[in-house]
């Protein structure tokens, strides 16, 4: 790349340190909590975003999803084409999303969630507030990058940003519903840049995620006297059981192991347990518990299902009941190649911008990149950050917001420059 080009690039954004906390301040002060966890959506943030965007020219298209439960019953997504109508060829799409999670215990924050303030720190100012990183980190990083192109003339590939809606509560009003909704949004030989997640040095690029089934059982008995379990059949000693094998003997048989992920095993947890009965001396007729399982993509959702089934008829047997569940989230995942044109550049430009040499992993947790990559995009999460994100006090490194803007600035150049 030119020296001259790449120094005009970095000097615009270096100088972009108020524009970076007046969008954060405005982003913080609506929250887009979803209405599955008590909040109203998105609106109101990406109507300030509209304005925002319309004010500086720049072209984008609103995808409303329709959601009742929602302000306006819609939740909106945001498409933004940086330089104007995008020509054909691959596009880098850089895709942050628009909601954030509730705040949670207010006595554990140190100042109003919804006000970002700003405070100085050992690695420079500090920017505080709910979804502060968690993503507007992301997003207005990818602003500030399409702006830095734009403002130097600097030759861009094709670019769009997407804000999404929902990432938070599973994204069926968001990535899920543009891929249904919109089909011609994405193609195959495009690349995704997903900004939501990552470490305190830049250095890990997240290329797979395990698959992620979550279970709810429903295990149904007879109520009986504490006295006389004879007279009954005990739903709660039968859940029990239900999951203490399903954590072992799974774990016994899918086995696997893969250095990419940490841990580097398939995980079978249980986890939320429903209250049954009222009082100790009452033997439960049902009793509902969940579990959250984490499998190495090598362990198709299927096999995995037959073995539940398996260990859930012989649950069902020994102890005279009924066990049902359902799948609330059931994803499975493909990988990026680690030769991925796209990880090859986003290696380069993180280290020409932060010194620090890039590696693949995998993770347990899910992101948006899972359903694009079942439909053949190579995606990337990555981002540095200090990972506070879904934590009181949630903070962000206004640092890191222009270094990520120079990384995806990188990024959108024109390759070949």
């Amino acid at each position: 790349m030119e020296t001259a080009l790449k120094e005009r690039i970095f000097s615009f954004i270096d100088g972009t340190e108020e524009l970076a906390v007046e969008l954060e301040t405005e982003l913080c002060r609506r929250p887009a909590v979803s209405p599955a966890s008590g909040g109203e959506g998105e609106l109101e943030k990406a109507e300030y975003l509209g304005d925002w965007l319309g004010s500086r020219g720049f072209t984008f298209e609103r995808i409303d999803i329709r959601d009742d439960r929602a302000r306006g019953k819609l939740r909106p997504n945001l498409v933004v084409d940086p330089a104007g109508p995008v020509p054909a060829g691959p596009v880098l799409w850089i895709m942050s999303h628009l909601d954030v999670v509730p705040p949670g215990d207010a006595s554990l924050w140190e100042s109003d969630p919804w006000t970002l303030v700003r405070r100085d720190s050992p690695q420079g100012p500090r920017l505080i507030g709910r979804g502060v990183e968690d993503n507007q980190q992301g997003l207005v990083s990818s602003l500030i990058a399409a702006l830095a192109l734009r403002e130097t003339g600097a030759p861009a590939r094709p670019v769009k940003l997407l804000f999404c809606a929902d990432e938070e509560c599973g994204s069926a009003y968001g990535v899920e519903a543009l891929l249904r909704e919109r089909p011609g949004l994405f193609r195959g030989e495009d690349l995704v840049l997903i900004p939501d997640g990552g470490d305190n040095r830049g250095e890990t690029i997240e290329i797979a995620e395990k698959n992620i089934l979550w279970l709810e059982f429903n295990t149904r008995g007879k109520q009986a006297h504490g006295s006389r379990p004879d007279l009954g059949a005990n739903a709660a000693l039968a859940g029990a059981e239900l999951t203490v094998r399903l954590h072992y003997e799974l774990g016994e048989i899918f086995n696997g192991r893969d250095p990419l992920f940490e841990p580097g095993y398939s995980t079978f947890e249980p986890t939320k347990k429903l209250s049954n009965v009222p009082n100790i001396n009452t033997i439960p007729g049902e009793d509902l518990s969940c579990m959250d399982l984490r499998i190495l993509p090598r362990y198709p959702i299927g096999e995995v299902l037959k073995e539940i089934d398996r260990i859930k008829g012989e649950v069902e047997a020994k102890h005279r009941v009924s066990i049902s569940y359902s799948a609330p989230q059931s994803v499975e995942s493909r990988a990026t190649p680690p030769d991925s044109p796209l990880i090859t550049r986003l290696s380069q430009a993180v280290k020409e911008v932060y010194g620090v040499n890039c590696r693949p992993i995998g993770i347990g947790g899910g992101t948006v990149g899972a359903l694009l990559r079942n439909k053949g995009l190579h995606c990337a999460v990555w981002s540095r950050m200090e990972d506070t994100a879904h934590q009181p006090n949630e903070y962000v490194l206004l640092s890191n917001i222009l270094g990520n803007a120079k990384v995806m600035a990188l990024l959108m150049l024109k390759e070949g420059i």
